[in-house]
């Protein structure tokens, strides 16, 4: 009987003649609406855009790129005080000439941010189709912040880093597609708030955006 390292090899030969053979000089990029059309009114809040330091959008590389701050509608006494919602996305085209999605988890321990906890949580669009998403609490100082971000890849959602890299790699290979994108959604932990409410303000937000996604990163 033949050992399991010979089928991983005869496997990874196998990729790599099919990489071969599929692959284009350029990837194939369906169309989509620019990620700038994203609907300003959402959950009971409205948009506003944050532009991008150019350090930062060098640092980034050539995607196309959405930083979003979102507020309450409202100002009554019930919308008083609510944190503000950060939704940013990137999208990358092509992932083919070195241009890579940056996750979350080496950008903002740059930025003076620790992962305190992480783990993933499921969540449902309005439609009642459910999704699994990483749920993070980080700090930096005194300051904490609740984030879920996922990836988007040709209609899937994908909560882990090393999944996301698995699937860019396959749909490479079968697809002649490396386009994907990165969804991150943060709000702050307001003075003596607890955890759970932060985390069900980021996910209601998060399941408001689901089903407008399809639109903006192709599946």
């Amino acid at each position: 009987m033949r050992s399991a390292r010979y089928w991983v090899i005869v496997f990874a030969l196998f990729l790599a003649i099919a990489a071969l053979y599929r692959r284009g000089d350029v990837d194939r990029v369906p169309q989509s609406v620019p990620l700038d059309r994203l609907p300003m009114s959402l959950d009971g809040r409205i948009g506003l855009d944050i532009p991008l330091d150019a350090y930062v959008l060098d640092v980034l590389g050539k995607g196309v790129f959405l930083n979003r701050t979102y507020v309450p509608a409202q100002t009554d006494a019930r919308s008083a005080g609510d944190p503000a919602i950060g939704l940013f996305i990137a999208y990358f085209p092509t992932q083919r000439t070195g241009q890579a999605i940056h996750s979350p988890q080496n950008c903002l321990p740059g930025s003076g941010w620790t992962f305190d906890s992480q783990g993933i949580i499921t969540l449902k669009d309005k439609d009642g189709r459910a999704y699994r998403v990483g749920d993070y609490l980080i700090s930096n100082g005194k300051d904490k912040e609740e984030v879920l971000y996922w990836y988007r890849a040709h209609g899937r959602t994908i909560a882990n880093d090393y999944k996301a890299k698995w699937y860019t790699l396959t749909d490479s290979i079968f697809y002649n597609r490396t386009d994907a994108a990165l969804i991150r959604v943060v709000t702050p932990l307001r003075s003596g708030e607890g955890r759970d409410s932060a985390r069900g303000r980021a996910a209601q937000f998060s399941e408001q955006l689901a089903p407008f996604l399809s639109a903006y990163i192709p599946n």
